[in-house]
């Protein structure tokens, strides 16, 4: 090879370097669409999530510009949103796992009703369940975990009179999972089924005579106003996601994913410390106690959580929620059932046989 022949290939490889940091530039310094939680939930959206991505760009150093917004801000409901982040209609969602699930019940096994009674549990499934998690999703729905968090613990609001859980008996009660509305039917319950922004004047109207949500979501949309008594005991944790569409994460380069990866980190950390922080606030608010602080203050009649409760929630888990969402998962993928088990079963003391 002579030594002009060395020089123009070097200087090929020296423009071709230049033109692949130039689009990759120009993939970062595209517009981030990013659609986030629902807006009624305050805690969560005006708390965490905007200050959050309005300070991506400076936290992560990448060039970035971010288009936030509520995802009921955009028309858009919950069940859809892996579809939509599959499709490249937005780079960035939050996605509720469990309504997901409609398109994939591999997905539920991350927060299946009556497995994890408190929020340590929980963190334990999560943790154990995140990379079987995250490279399904990659899969199926070309998109990257980037946060695995709960809203908090999943009670009931109910407008009727409920002491215990007999008197879910015959009750309409508003659930948002497979698992969660098989509880409440062994129960003797009604499943139906609400999105978020619906419960109020369904709870108004009797259209619903409960609602699961966490006690600082249902607070911050004003559910105590339609609903007079509040059960305590947690059904699941509603575990919700951010997950970016894969494309635009290989976009990034190691680098940048190593950058936008610590942020999410950050925020997750922040979204399950607000889980475990205002639980008891917002209880202690929806029911009027001396020690609200943080929340608007209702006057809802408090229905402690038993140990017969949570025995026979767990009771259920184990012979009804767990065993059904396996059979339905093992129809999909026959290796589900003994994945979930090496993973948030073996983290909960649950198998399914």
């Amino acid at each position: 090879m002579t030594s002009r022949t060395m020089t123009i290939r070097l200087g090929v490889g020296a423009v071709a370097a230049v033109l692949v940091a130039g689009l990759a530039s120009a993939a970062l310094a595209a517009e981030l669409r990013v659609a986030g939680n629902f807006s009624g939930n305050k805690k969560h959206v005006d708390g965490v999530e905007r200050p959050f991505f309005d300070g991506l760009a400076k936290e992560t150093g990448l060039d970035l510009k971010v288009n936030y917004n509520p995802m009921d801000m955009l028309g858009i409901k919950a069940p859809d949103a892996l579809r939509l982040l599959k499709a490249g209609a937005f780079d960035v969602m939050s996605v509720q796992t469990g309504m997901a699930s409609r398109d994939d019940p591999f997905f539920e096994g991350l927060d299946i009703a009556g497995v994890a009674p408190d929020m340590a549990a929980l963190r334990k499934v999560v943790d154990a369940y995140r990379d079987e998690f995250d490279q399904r999703l990659q899969k199926k729905f070309n998109a990257k975990v980037l946060t695995l968090w709960p809203f908090g613990p999943q009670v009931l609001y109910c407008n009727a009179s409920v002491k215990s859980l007999d008197d879910l008996k015959g009750k309409k009660v508003r659930t948002f999972t497979s698992s969660m509305a098989q509880v409440i039917e062994s129960l003797g319950g009604t499943s139906i089924t609400l999105q978020f922004p619906e419960v109020y004047p369904s709870l108004q109207k009797g259209v619903a005579d409960c609602a699961v949500t966490a006690p600082t979501a249902g607070n911050s949309a004003n559910w105590p106003e339609v609903s007079a008594n509040l059960l305590t005991l947690a059904l699941s944790g509603s575990v919700q996601g951010h997950f970016m569409n894969l494309d635009t994460w290989k976009k990034l380069g190691p680098d940048g994913q190593k950058k936008m990866m610590a942020a999410f980190k950050a925020m997750e950390e922040q979204m399950w410390n607000l889980a475990v922080s205002v639980n008891d606030d917002a209880v202690a608010c929806n029911t009027g106690a001396a020690s609200c602080k943080e929340h608007t203050k209702f006057n809802m009649t408090l229905v402690e959580t038993s140990p017969a409760m949570l025995a026979r929630v767990k009771e259920t888990a184990v012979n009804v929620t767990v065993p059904q969402w396996a059979a339905l998962c093992n129809k999909v993928d026959p290796a589900c059932s003994a994945t979930w088990n090496k993973t948030a079963g073996s983290a909960v003391g649950i198998q399914v046989k």
